[in-house]
């Protein structure tokens, strides 16, 4: 996907949420979610690592398993 392509997905306000296959590291769920709500793909990682670190009331885990099988591929 080039990045026209990309800035497009991430302007695009009516896309429904999917799981990236192109930008993932293991499942591609905070990559899509990034996209999603148009934000870096890196600073939501790192974001979503510091929360799920810092918070105990964040089962950061348990919330990716669950986003993993419910959040459908991207086509």
């Amino acid at each position: 996907m080039t990045a026209q392509g990309e800035l497009q997905l991430m302007t695009r306000s009516n896309a429904p949420l999917r799981r990236s296959r192109s930008n993932r590291m293991i499942a591609g769920v905070i990559a899509g979610f990034a996209r999603y709500v148009g934000m870096d793909v890196s600073l939501a990682r790192v974001l979503y690592v510091l929360i799920s670190i810092f918070s105990a009331a964040f089962p950061g885990i348990l919330v990716y398993i669950i986003m993993w099988i419910l959040v459908p591929e991207e086509e």
